[in-house]
């Protein structure tokens, strides 16, 4: 866990790299594209929620391989010989 000393250094190597004058834009610009992501995360729920349920399942699904067939070298061999 964080403590209050270490997000104190790490806030001040956060004004340290962008500086306080580009430090309330990059924050705006954080707020802005949060706010994006969390709509269309919502946006995604709303539109179909039993669809988009059943496509996940269906996509977790792993194809199903072929069974393995039954080789019998003897049983071959005299069909061949016939």
């Amino acid at each position: 866990m964080l403590s209050g000393s270490h997000i104190l250094i790490l806030l001040l190597v956060v004004l340290l790299v962008f500086g306080a004058s580009r430090l309330p834009n990059a924050a705006r610009s954080l707020g802005r594209s949060m706010r994006i992501f969390k709509s269309e995360m919502d946006e995604m729920r709303t539109d179909n929620p039993e669809q988009n349920g059943q496509e996940a399942i269906e996509q977790q699904r792993a194809p199903q391989p072929n069974p393995a067939q039954e080789v019998n070298p003897a049983q071959q061999q005299n069909q061949n010989s016939n």
